[in-house]
């Protein structure tokens, strides 16, 4: 019995909180590309797009966005009021870079975007195999771990808390507050699940606040006094914008990257490909993490408001306020754009994927996140060679955020 079902009229049922689906959506998406690329998703009460042109293209448009309470009001679109027992969750999204749109996310993106280009981030590959190695050590004698907790959730975690300026040992309860706030963009979230949300958000905004008064007084060389101390068109970030920006940075910083690291070791391991093939050089090391990427993505749906009434190519319309899908993992598993779409080849000449989005949000810390996959992968398979599977991997109960609940391996 399958977890969804496709109807002619281009309808689509699949219940995101079914473990059936979350453990393995992508026979969904097969049938989707075969029969309705384009389809209306009953569970979410949305059009959403599965095809890679398709979401490549939408993802660009500008008349597309992901905030629309910038032109009408709640009122005028339908929309719930806010809900008073998650404020401070909602205080974290309010000046959120995901959620903003021109010209207040083109100021905001300016001002943290120097710390994420190549060139910085690439300074930080010795630290991270350094980190890497360390982690491996701390291990290695036991012969088993789990090793989202153990490896792939503390690298990019510990990393971002020390390029914003806070201390390494903070960086799994930074892990805890984001773990527990990203279940707001779960389906079918519960009342608890949102008071738990909202006390995790507090709880970071009060931490938060002690650092940003103390960074104040005493600056330092981190990416929090540059929030703190930069103009942009000579004004500057006041406390609000300073900690909705760093609290995404935290959380998106190791988010997505702790899922697609775990993801790609089960991706390698059930392949059964000689890992030394896949990272032979610097060249290889990266096309394997672009496949891995592609092949298992971390983020599988990323919505955006129409901000017109919209006619696409087609025939598809879209009125001013009305949502849409975009079907990340889906994208990448495009049979139109992939040979062999379902097959994870690291070999394959015909690469992509569009798991850190496009257009003006496009991720800002995905030349960091390839870095650290790069890295973390390489050097785990160089150092246990005989790394293998304990337990069948399970994925976690949050079908957008598409990641492992834990990974048990043996070496």
């Amino acid at each position: 019995m399958h977890a969804y079902m496709i109807s002619r009229d281009s309808h689509a049922s699949a219940e995101p909180r079914d473990r059936a689906f979350y453990q393995n959506p992508y026979p969904f998406y097969s049938e989707l590309h075969a029969t309705a690329p384009v389809f209306f998703w009953e569970n979410y009460g949305h059009w959403c797009f599965a095809g890679f042109k398709e979401v490549n293209a939408l993802l660009r448009d500008k008349r597309f966005g992901r905030q629309i309470l910038h032109l009408a009001t709640r009122e005028q679109l339908g929309l719930p009021e806010p809900k008073p027992h998650v404020a401070a969750f909602d205080q974290t999204e309010k000046y959120s870079l995901l959620n903003l749109e021109p010209p207040a996310h083109t100021r905001l993106r300016t001002l943290v975007n120097r710390a994420f280009v190549s060139r910085q981030v690439e300074q930080l590959r010795p630290r991270i195999e350094r980190l890497a190695n360390e982690l491996i050590d701390g291990f290695e004698a036991d012969g088993q771990v789990e090793l989202i907790k153990a490896y792939a959730a503390p690298i990019p975690a510990i990393v971002i808390a020390e390029m914003i300026g806070l201390p390494a040992e903070m960086a799994m309860q930074l892990v805890n507050w984001s773990n527990r706030m990203v279940t707001m963009y779960m389906f079918g979230v519960t009342h608890q699940t949102e008071l738990d949300a909202n006390q995790a958000s507090a709880e970071f905004m009060d931490y938060l606040n002690g650092v940003i008064a103390e960074r104040r007084s005493q600056p330092k060389d981190d990416l929090l006094t540059h929030m703190i101390t930069t103009e942009v068109d000579g004004q500057r970030l006041d406390d609000e914008e300073i900690m909705s920006t760093a609290i995404l940075l935290l959380n998106a910083g190791h988010e997505a990257t702790v899922h697609t690291t775990g993801n790609a070791v089960k991706s390698i391991l059930e392949s059964g490909i000689e890992p030394t093939r896949l990272f032979a050089g610097d060249q290889q090391t990266a096309a394997t993490v672009e496949e891995c990427l592609r092949y298992d993505a971390p983020l599988h749906m990323f919505t955006r408001y129409a901000l017109a009434d919209v006619e696409l190519e087609g025939g598809v319309r879209f009125k001013f306020g009305e949502t849409i899908g975009l079907m990340l993992g889906a994208a990448n598993r495009d049979p139109l754009r992939f040979t062999n779409s379902n097959s994870f080849d690291p070999f394959r000449s015909d690469g992509g994927n569009v798991s850190f989005g496009a257009g003006i949000h496009f991720c800002i810390g995905a030349p960091l996140a390839r870095i650290e996959l790069q890295v973390a992968l390489k050097v785990l398979f160089q150092r246990l060679p005989a790394l293998r599977l304990a337990a069948a991997p399970q994925y976690r109960d949050a079908y957008h955020f598409h990641g492992l609940e834990r990974l048990d391996v043996r070496f």
